[in-house]
């Protein structure tokens, strides 16, 4: 299981990196708010139907009955979801893709203090696991400042000033996202599928994007009007969304099966790829001199390589013990049979076995749901347009291969152990 997580932790990398690239459309005029508003779209959709189109409406209503105490957790995290996400748009605005993506990550930091502090994630550890977990923290830190001083001596005050509001925007996106994971740590040692989570996660990652969308677009009519003037790029922000989906969800299969301290800084490697669709894609480093590029790369490299000692510290038998006191403590809370949670955090699917037992069928609405999901695509698509933005199309489609690579094999892993449990 500790294999299967890395996996996923590395694919929802690629993803994640990807995702972020519709956030350059900023750059053209478009407001942060409303950025954020057309990628959540996507967002939504996607986790209606993917978890659907895996498991069924049957058995995410079923996950989700057995473990309904998890409902406001699943909100919570997804308002803060909403926020972050918010945030990355108004760092990317002012710093660039490739500089603003490992800012954020350091979210690895603090999703590991919670894990540490929580849930018992490193209680028990031996010396080689806690030098590995420490030495990546140390690593992360170092890289984060590395970038955020590739970027301190803009050539104007104003330019100074503007680098500075992104850094700090992506900083507190990462203490934002850091914190998330709680709620979705909380879920996964309950047992529950992170296809159910999310179905209920975006409930409040929608509801607060359109609230921050309202408020400071100066209420619905003036919404409505930058939607309309938006049209020719929504396209774009909504696939975006979509494919960040596809990111998070294996993002959170690492967290269930290695843990937030772990899961996290593996997904993280996210960095690479938007330093390489900022960079090769978008040209985002061309101007910058070499001592500034060489800086940029030197910290989303050290960044990585103290991401992939977090991940490969892998857990032994004492911190096993930890993790195993840290569900039972959910168990007792929650009224839960703790032998069956134990089984599904190891791959086990009690509720699959049951429908399949049952004999039950596919319900004729999740057709529906796939229908509207290719219709809203379709009816964005109809009106999209080429954004006027620097753009490489030979690397896009090179690294668009490679995340549909990474997704083939992390996908076909999870289905072969765990049947996307």
């Amino acid at each position: 299981m500790h294999r299967l997580g890395v996996l996923c932790g590395l694919s929802a990398g690629a993803w994640l990196g990807a995702a972020e690239a519709p956030t350059k459309l900023v750059t053209i005029g478009f407001s942060p708010f409303l950025i954020s508003l057309g990628m959540v779209s996507g967002v939504f959709v996607a986790r209606w139907t993917v978890p659907m189109l895996l498991k069924g409406t049957s058995y995410v209503w079923l996950d989700f009955r057995e473990k309904a105490h998890l409902a406001i957790w699943a909100i919570l995290a997804g308002m803060l979801w909403a926020v972050a996400n918010t945030l990355t748009v108004f760092a990317v605005r002012d710093v660039g893709l490739s500089i603003a993506f490992p800012l954020w990550n350091t979210n690895s930091l603090v999703g590991l203090l919670w894990g540490w502090l929580l849930f018992n994630e490193l209680r028990g550890a031996g010396t080689g696991t806690w030098l590995k977990v420490l030495g990546g923290t140390f690593a992360i830190v170092v890289g984060a400042c590395v970038l955020a001083y590739a970027v301190s001596n803009p050539s104007s005050a104003a330019a100074q000033h503007r680098a500075m509001l992104g850094i700090l925007a992506a900083l507190a996106a990462g203490l934002l996202w850091g914190t998330m994971y709680v709620p979705y740590r909380k879920a996964y040692i309950s047992g529950m599928n992170p296809l159910s989570f999310v179905t209920v996660f975006t409930i409040g990652e929608l509801a607060t994007t359109f609230l921050m969308a309202f408020i400071f677009q100066g209420g619905w009519h003036s919404l409505a009007a930058d939607l309309v003037r938006a049209r020719p790029v929504l396209f774009w922000l909504f696939f975006g969304g979509f494919c960040w989906v596809l990111g998070d969800l294996l993002q959170q299969y690492a967290a269930k099966y290695i843990g937030i301290g772990r899961g996290i800084p593996l997904s993280n490697t996210n960095q690479l790829w938007g330093l390489a669709w900022g960079a090769l894609v978008f040209g985002e480093l061309a101007g910058r001199g070499l001592s500034t590029q060489l800086l940029i790369v030197a910290g989303s490299l050290i960044m990585i390589a103290g991401a992939t000692a977090i991940g490969f510290a892998e857990a032994d038998q004492q911190e096993q013990s930890s993790w195993r006191a840290a569900v039972e403590r959910e168990c007792v809370r929650y009224g839960m049979d703790a032998i069956r949670t134990e089984n599904i955090l190891h791959g086990d699917d009690p509720i699959s076995r049951s429908i399949a037992e049952k004999g039950s069928r596919r319900n004729w609405w999740e057709l529906l749901i796939v229908a509207a999901a290719l219709a809203m695509f379709v009816w964005l698509g109809s009106f999209a347009r080429w954004p006027d933005i620097t753009f490489h199309a030979g690397w896009a489609v090179a690294l668009s291969l490679l995340t549909l690579f990474f997704l083939t094999v992390g996908g076909v892993q999870l289905w072969k152990h765990t049947r996307f449990s």
